[in-house]
């Protein structure tokens, strides 16, 4: 099993589901607070790989909901400078697990990368259950 570093927003529905689905599955969670965390524009650039600069944001943020952010249309290093700066426009979750990095949380390439199964036969039906959320939207409009 993996030891995972799990930056997270506090308090988030989602990221609580998620936290729970990496434990029942017997991974070692190190929840860390995405937004008071000393981001640096190198060392945040990691966690997004090749993915296009769009899907680096959170859709839920205040500021991408009410047009202030464009994040299809920032360029890698103004994205990063804004995310440094406001972490709330951070997509969630960021995972780490040695020297592979990965952002949101997309059930099938996490299952893939770590694994998902439950890592004890009383842990499926908290796994089923979990499965059946949506956790990569966040089910608080507007929340961020």
């Amino acid at each position: 099993m993996a030891t995972v570093l799990f930056y997270e927003k506090p308090g988030c529905i989602n990221n609580t589901r998620q936290k729970a689905l990496l434990t029942a599955a017997g991974h070692e969670v190190q929840a860390r607070n995405l937004l008071t965390e000393p981001w640096h524009p190198d060392r945040l650039r990691q966690f997004f790989g090749q993915r296009p600069v769009g899907e680096w944001f959170n859709a839920s943020a205040p500021q991408i909901k009410a047009g202030e952010v464009h994040p299809d249309q920032l360029d890698e290093a103004t994205a990063l400078t804004l995310m440094v700066q406001q972490p709330l426009l951070i997509r969630r979750p960021l995972m780490q697990v040695g020297d592979r990095y990965e952002v949101g949380f997309d059930t099938d390439l996490v299952d893939q990368w770590i694994g998902l199964q439950p890592a004890q036969p009383t842990q499926k039906q908290t796994v089923e259950t979990l499965m059946q959320h949506d956790l990569q939207t966040c089910p608080r409009e507007g929340s961020g």
